[in-house]
């Protein structure tokens, strides 16, 4: 026992030691170096690593937000005794190329893979990291296997382009779609305006007028396919067809071949796909060690904020303690250089429990001791808004009446607050009070009374809804929402579904108006205890916009139609129809 703890201490001083000799490191910054794609393309990077000709592991983020903006991380992962290499993807900032989301990311990430594993500093074991967009890029290049690649850490990103990025349920993500389109945009302009100034210098033509940057008629609505062509094509594409299926990554998890560290948040808005991402790697990575080298940690905020406060609550000290820069460095510390770190607890996940705001390690996820419960819809009639009578219990009502609104698409519920990304300023992300939500008439809410003790909720949250309505398509939207004891309403996650996808979103099936239909509803997963004194609320209507596009109720599609037509819509919870909350209590 003694000689143990003395190599234990012996370790733990080595790991010290060279932890300050690193960050002792002197650093070299190469800019702009160029790469060439296997299509003839350049590709430019900055690459920072420690002076001298030691050999190093590679960590390379390959990136469309401007490879600049990495620095800070990039010399500090160096100093650590890291090549950092830092890549702008294909058509973006100092990269040539045309950008086109995901269409290149598979071959272009495979490449630069391989081509950083060659650096002169390089020992040819090569690690990817990067969030949201970037983490897009680790995937489809881990797809394509490249033999140098050694592991992944992407974080808050996508499982399925068209599902949990593009869509949700069927309804088309508008506030993300537009207002991240729109930041992208922004170098493609730049970058037609620059190519437009060294065409004026060749060519001083006459008529004046036909100076061509002013030729670009930026202000022309038809500029969109010059400037988004995706975006277009994402309209075009409203199924799950072979235009996403060509990218979708849980299509291709055989073919990922390296451990992964998965991050994903509570409010984030690709929360969903990033735990799938987790699932499917575990179950189905195309060889052992990366099943078994599957790890996940799951935070709060991603797109909606980062630290102890995110939207309208304070989340407390331990929050603050998530740094992703240090998570990603301590990830490959541990894979890389066999640093005995948090990595190396034998606990694969370890996640962040709202409501008593702690950390906690956990061996798998989905939680196993969590158990399915049902929480069934009660009211007489009247559960429109906070002050009706929609009630929710685990006993289910043999006979009551359901509860009926009119949707107006014109007049739609607004989103507050949820997982929202790219423009915090005009629509503030993160948990919002939901009161003035849940004062309206189309929305209506079932509450449980007050909580004699806590109630702890951690994983898949699911909606089994009875309803029917007046129009041949229309939407239903869910959201879980906690009550403190003064009334705020908090919300904790949420989801919709549109009608005609209700069966799949390969295909579309109208419904017969005046047919009840059952819908299951994701709303994705969250870890909360709710605290005695609490209330657990639904709310249930038929839009969230602009976070989602609003259903016109008539079968037409918001892309190439602007008429719409009221919709009544009644919720039905009774014996024959028992629709449910299902939640994942866990126990304390």
């Amino acid at each position: 026992m003694e000689r143990r703890f003395r190599s234990t201490l012996l370790l733990s001083a080595l790991l010290i030691a060279v932890e300050l000799w690193a960050q002792s490191l002197d650093i070299v910054v190469e800019r702009n170096v160029a790469m060439k794609t296997r299509d003839g393309v350049t590709l430019h990077a900055d690459i920072y690593h420690p002076a001298g000709n030691a050999k190093y592991p590679v960590l390379l983020e390959r990136t469309p937000y401007d490879k600049n903006n990495a620095a800070a991380f990039a010399e500090s992962a160096a100093k650590r005794g890291y090549v950092v290499v830092v890549q702008d993807v294909r058509g973006r900032y100092t990269s040539e190329g045309e950008w086109y989301t995901f269409k290149h990311e598979g071959e272009d990430g495979f490449d630069a893979v391989e081509w950083a594993a060659a650096l002169p500093n390089s020992n040819g074991k090569v690690g990817m990291f990067g969030g949201s967009y970037v983490g897009a890029t680790q995937m489809l290049a881990a797809v394509n296997h490249p033999p140098h690649l050694a592991g992944i850490c992407p974080v808050v990103t996508a499982s399925n382009y068209h599902e949990n990025w593009t869509y949700q349920g069927g309804a088309f993500e508008q506030w993300f779609n537009q207002s991240w389109t729109t930041g992208l945009a922004q170098d493609t302009l730049n970058r037609k305006v620059k190519a437009a100034s060294n065409a004026r210098v060749g060519n001083m033509v006459l008529p004046l007028k036909q100076y061509p940057l002013f030729n670009l008629k930026i202000s022309d609505a038809d500029q969109t396919p010059e400037l988004a062509p995706y975006y277009l094509d994402w309209l075009r594409h409203p199924e799950y067809d072979d235009y996403w299926k060509q990218w979708a990554i849980e299509e291709q998890y055989a073919s990922i071949q390296v451990p992964a560290l998965t991050v994903a948040a509570w409010y984030d808005i690709f929360q969903g796909g990033s735990l799938r991402n987790y699932k499917g790697l575990e179950e189905h990575a195309g060889n052992q060690a990366a099943r078994d080298g599957q790890r996940l940690l799951i935070t709060i905020g991603g797109h909606a904020g980062m630290g102890r406060k995110i939207g309208d609550v304070d989340f407390g000290p331990e929050a603050a303690q998530f740094d992703e820069n240090q998570v990603t460095l301590a990830w490959y510390d541990f894979l890389f250089k066999g640093i005995q770190n948090e990595f190396a607890t034998g606990k694969r996940v370890k996640i962040f429990v709202m409501g008593e705001n702690k950390w906690r390690l956990e061996d798998d996820w989905p939680l196993q001791r969590a158990q399915a419960t049902r929480y069934f819809l009660h009211s007489s009639g009247k559960a429109n808004g906070a002050t009706g009578d929609g009630t929710l219990s685990t006993v289910n009502a043999r006979t009551e009446p359901g509860d009926g609104y009119v949707y107006d698409p014109m007049n739609p519920t607004p989103t507050v607050g949820g997982p929202l990304c790219c423009d915090g300023e005009h629509l503030a992300p993160g948990p919002k009070d939901q009161r003035e939500v849940e004062s309206r008439p189309d929305v209506l809410v079932y509450s449980t009374p007050a909580l004699t003790q806590d109630t702890e909720v951690t994983g898949p949250i699911t909606l089994d809804l009875y309803a029917k309505s007046s129009a041949v398509d229309t939407d239903f939207t869910a959201k879980l929402v906690d009550v403190g004891p003064d009334g705020f309403a908090q919300n904790l996650t949420e989801g919709i579904l549109r009608a005609r996808y209700r069966e799949s979103t390969t295909s579309a099936k109208p419904i017969v108006p005046g047919e009840i239909y059952e819908y299951k509803i994701d709303l994705w997963s969250t870890s909360n205890v709710f605290l005695k004194g609490h209330k657990i609320r639904l709310e249930v209507s038929s839009s969230n916009f602009p976070r989602f596009d609003r259903n016109l109720n008539t079968g037409k599609s918001g892309n190439d139609s602007e008429e719409g037509l009221k919709a009544n819509n009644t919720i039905y919870h009774d014996a024959s129809h028992p629709s449910a909350l299902v939640l994942p209590v866990t126990p304390r």
